[in-house]
This record gives C-alpha cells, sequence and structure tokens, in this order.
C-alpha cells in the first residue's frame, strides 16, 4: 500500500486543504498520515528532509506537492 503524509500547521488554509485530502484519499488503496505540526514538532525534520518547503504539503512516494501557501516551513519552525 503506499504511503500518503499530509503536513499541515493548523491554520486556515492548511485545515481547509486537510478537509480536502480527507474526502480524495481512498484509504483502502493508501495509508493515509496527516501530521499537524502542532501536535508532533519532532516531524518538522522529517518533512524538511523530504523537501517540504510550506505548508500545506501532500507526499506521496517522495515526491512533494505543496497546496496553495499557508506556512513556510520556517514560520512552522517559529511556532
Amino acid at each position: 500500500m503506499q504511503k500518503v503524509t499530509f503536513y499541515h500547521a493548523g491554520c486556515n488554509v492548511c485545515v481547509a486543504a486537510e478537509q480536502q485530502v480527507l474526502n480524495l484519499v481512498d484509504e483502502n488503496k493508501f495509508e493515509l498520515d496527516i501530521v499537524h505540526f502542532a501536535d508532533q514538532p519532532n516531524r518538522i525534520a522529517e518533512a524538511e528532509e523530504l523537501g517540504v518547503k510550506s505548508v500545506p504539503a501532500l507526499v506521496i512516494n517522495n515526491q512533494v506537492l505543496h497546496i496553495n501557501f499557508g506556512a513556510s516551513m520556517a514560520d512552522v519552525k517559529a511556532g
């Protein structure tokens, strides 16, 4: 099963994108991992290593798809 990870920071743009992702991704075909950095700050480095530059971002097969623009990773780290 392919893994899909959605990274976000909880802003309005991110929350709206999360709802769209939840509606679009078939969890019978994909393992969906939702990462909210306020709840999982230890995963920020992981996201950066994958190439996430801003959130919300969706990572499928190590390919980063930046969705809209909610916050830069620098903003996320500044908390």
